[in-house]
């Protein structure tokens, strides 16, 4: 089982940043995959970014490669999603979440704990 907790979230001007984290319980955390997914009001959740367990392998959505960049911290039991050049178009509820199967899938069925989401959002 695995417990996470997202935080970082808030209110933003585009162009600003700003810096999710997420934290998790359980020993298993570090070999597991993680995501970032987001969720806008009356829209599909929709995959973010994921992390291989060892960090080395990373992979972005389109939509926000280059402008943003995660990180974990195996030791601390947390990844980080660190958000530059901010879009109105990035308002959403963010969570993370870990695919304990090693998919590296996109979508949110590939995996399997979910924390409570955290909220961003950004003006123009």
């Amino acid at each position: 089982q695995v417990q996470l907790v997202e935080s970082g979230g808030g209110l933003v001007q585009a162009g600003g940043s700003l810096r999710l984290s997420c934290a998790a319980s359980g020993r298993t955390f570090s070999t597991h995959v993680v995501g970032w997914f987001r969720q806008a009001p009356g829209k599909e959740r929709e995959f973010v970014v994921a992390i291989s367990w060892s960090g080395r392998i990373r992979s972005y959505a389109d939509s926000v490669k280059g402008r943003f960049t995660i990180s974990r911290d195996n030791a601390k039991n947390t990844v980080a999603l660190q958000m530059n050049s901010l879009k109105p178009e990035d308002t959403a509820v963010y969570y993370c979440a870990v695919d304990q199967h090693g998919t590296f899938g996109r979508t949110p069925s590939a995996y399997d704990y979910w924390g409570q989401g955290t909220q961003v959002t950004v003006s123009s």
